[in-house]
Order: C-alpha cells, then structure tokens, then sequence
C-alpha cells in the first residue's frame, strides 16, 4: 500500500479518535481537560508529522463543531500544538521534542491565539490577551502526560519503531 495512504487512513482514523475522545474530560482547578486531542497531536508528530498533524486537528475541530462538541477555540490550540510538535519532532528527531511543541504550542501559542477568535469572532468581551493559557496549558499537560505513556510504552515492547518503519 502507498505510505501516503497508510499516512492518509491512519490520520483520518486519529481524527474520529479525536472526536469520539472530545466527550471525556475531566475537571481540574476549575478548568475542563480533554486529553484525547492532545495525546492524538503527539501521536500524529511522531508518526506522521506535521502537516498531517495540523490536517487532523483541522478535521477533529471541524467536525466537533459541526455537531456541537466543540468551540470555535479548538481550532487554535489543537492546530498550534500538532503543528509545532510535528515540526520539532521532525527536525529534532527526539520525543521530547513532540512533548514539549504539543504543551507550548497549545497553551502558548494556542491560548494566545485564542484571544482574538473569542473576542473578534465569538463576541467574549470578558476574555483578555491570556485567558486561555492556563486552561489549554492544563488540558494539554494532562493529554502529554498521557501521551507520553503510551509512546514510552511502545518504545519500550519495540513497537513504535517498527510502526513509524511501517509509515515511512
């Protein structure tokens, strides 16, 4: 089968993963995490990288929206965390790396981004330039921190070589 494909099929089943996973969260500090996005963004670094990665949170948030599971603010931190985390993940080529672009990305970056999509776009006149961060920074945390489990536990029974192999 083409790599392209197998790339193509597995970011679309990410995606629907994605989705389905937007239903569980947990509350933490007064703050809702929902972890499956972000263990689906490292995950898509480390096996696809980063344009599949952006093209997957794209098609979870469009769809979340669509029926009702989500805000127009997914779209910013689900985006910048793949993206980043694809992007250092595939020229530093360590884990830690897709650790770290995931939380930055989404809680910075993301958290920052969401701003102006809920101020300009939503019409949140309460939000300011950082009131996101600490949410995404807490949602995102958990679902690294889970990521992070299950990619070390691939890596160690030797299956996450042989997948990204398999990928690529």
């Amino acid at each position: 089968m083409n790599k392209n494909l197998k790339k193509l099929i597995l970011a679309a089943i990410f995606a629907g993963i994605s989705v389905v996973g937007s239903m569980v969260s947990i509350p933490v500090f007064g703050s809702k995490c929902a972890p499956v996005q972000h263990i689906i963004n490292v995950m898509c670094a480390i096996f696809l990288g980063p344009w599949y990665g952006v093209g997957c949170a794209f098609v979870a948030s469009l769809i979340r929206n669509m029926v009702g599971l989500g805000t127009l603010l997914a779209f910013p931190g689900s985006m910048c965390g793949a993206l980043l985390s694809g992007l250092l993940y595939k020229f530093i080529k360590k884990r830690w790396a897709a650790y770290g672009g995931e939380v930055f990305g989404t809680a910075i970056i993301g958290g920052l981004l969401a701003y102006p999509f809920a101020s300009l776009i939503m019409g949140n006149a309460e939000a300011t330039l950082f009131t996101y961060v600490i949410p995404f920074l807490i949602s995102t945390a958990g679902g690294t921190i889970i990521a992070i489990i299950i990619i070390e536990i691939l890596n160690g029974a030797g299956v996450l070589k042989r997948l990204q192999d398999m990928l690529n």
